[in-house]
């Protein structure tokens, strides 16, 4: 008999990435509609395609904003950057909701959903006719989800956010960067990309509501109050306090040590809060005296101990190769790591293995190699099927496969300007230049 298997070669089995498209989708079945633009709305909405929801996408005749966002204008095959990452799955509809038989054929659309998610200006929905006090009206079961960024009432409602706003708003930017500095926002948008992780959860808790009582609700979601939740452990601080959390730059300031330290080739991330743990660095350091100073975590976190502490750990770490402290670290038991690059992870055989960045032939521009959300499922998975698309890429398959209108009256609409795609004279709304007119259309 052969050696038992071992338990994570036994995980690695059931999560097989070779077997990601012969499993079914968790959210297979649920339909929703989006009238969203930019990242906040359109991420939520990502998040749930790629475990299988039908995302409709509607985009009005100047395109989402993100077909222009782009770092360094830079595109690639008339595609953004910026577009990407948030618009994976879905079908894309060239139609603005304020005409009046683009109207009907949205409420068309409720009747046969169980989403609608937008992140216009609070109220837009409600001008247009299509509040959820209205659609709710047409379908009992819908579940409408608004997200803005100071919510659908108060005294801030309406005025306009972006993520650097929301992160100043919400008190991020203030507790974030070095002491005796200004303020720094984060590299990344991260105010949005948590925001819409939350709103795709909510509706994920409405959904299931939904499956137990039939009834659908009504959801109002602000980017800055989320901003405001995931400051961990600053309110309650504050509220006891009266003070504001300070800037303390890469320091953790309620885990000591726990900071990006130099060392002779590069830098790492190290970490030792137990006493264990930080008995073990002592012993990487040969300094048992520090141990015997603060040997127990809250013996480190007072502002002098701790920048005692920082400043021997510094220290040391200049006179070692980052791979000798990760050694270390394996063998005395604290947390160290090196600070990857973006094209480290990006290569990384460990995010490949765990397919957490995923390779996939996308129809309109080849193959693509990029992250999948976090979550494994063993027998749901998610998955990347297709990227972003043109505007008004779907309207036929929309139109005709979901809504049953005959061919002669989707080419009557367009005619009419109801519906409409991509403009020609603007390359990051049209499909890539080599296109042949059928790869990646839907319908016929």
């Amino acid at each position: 008999m052969g050696e038992e298997k071992s338990y994570q070669d036994y995980l690695q089995e059931l999560f097989n990435s070779g077997d990601l498209f012969d499993k079914p989708e968790p959210l297979k079945g649920v339909r929703i509609l989006e009238v969203c633009y930019v990242v906040l709305g359109p991420a939520a909405c990502d998040y749930l395609a790629e475990f299988g929801a039908e995302v409709i996408k509607f985009e009005g005749q100047r395109g989402e904003q993100m077909r222009f966002v782009t770092p360094f204008a830079y595109f690639w095959k008339n595609l953004s950057p910026g577009l990407l990452e948030q618009n994976h799955n879905k079908y894309w509809v060239g139609m603005h909701l304020g005409h009046p038989q683009a109207k009907e054929l949205f409420l068309d659309l409720v009747k046969r959903s169980d989403v609608v998610v937008d992140n216009l200006t609070p109220g837009r929905m409600k001008e247009w006719g299509l509040s959820y006090e209205e659609l709710s009206i047409i379908n009992p079961r819908i579940i409408q989800l608004h997200v803005s960024g100071y919510g659908s009432w108060g005294p801030w409602t309406g005025r306009t956010s972006y993520d650097a706003v929301a992160q100043s708003m919400g008190a991020l930017s203030p507790i974030t960067g070095f002491d005796g500095r200004g303020p720094i926002k984060s590299g990344v948008w991260i105010a949005d990309w948590i925001t819409a992780l939350m709103c795709a959860n909510a509706i994920v808790a409405a959904l299931n509501y939904r499956e137990r009582t039939g009834e659908g609700q009504f959801i109002d979601y602000s980017q800055v109050e989320n901003v405001i939740r995931f400051l961990d452990w600053t309110w309650l601080y504050t509220s006891k306090t009266g003070e504001d959390r300070p800037r303390s730059g890469n320091r953790d300031l309620a885990v000591c040590p726990s900071d990006l330290f130099d060392c002779a080739d590069g830098w790492v991330a190290l970490a030792a809060f137990s006493r264990d743990e930080f008995e073990g660095l002592c012993k990487a350091m040969n300094a048992p005296e520090l141990f015997a100073k603060y040997p127990e975590p809250a013996d480190r976190l007072e502002d002098e101990p701790a920048r005692q502490v920082l400043q021997a750990v510094g220290r040391w770490t200049t006179t070692k190769k980052v791979s000798e402290i990760e050694d270390l670290a394996c063998q005395h038991g604290f947390a160290a790591s090196r600070v990857l690059q973006v094209k480290d992870v990006y290569h990384g055989e460990h995010f490949r293995t765990r397919a957490s960045v995923q390779t996939y032939e996308d129809a309109l521009y080849g193959e693509m190699t990029e992250p999948c959300y976090p979550p494994r499922l063993s027998e749901t998975p998610g998955r990347l099927r297709w990227a972003s698309r043109p505007i008004g890429m779907d309207n036929e398959y929309v139109l005709t496969k979901i809504l049953g209108l005959a061919a002669e009256r989707v080419a009557e609409l367009a005619q009419n300007g109801v519906i409409f795609k991509w403009n020609p004279q603007v390359p990051s709304h049209c499909p890539p230049p080599e296109w042949d007119g059928k790869r990646g259309v839907k319908y016929p």
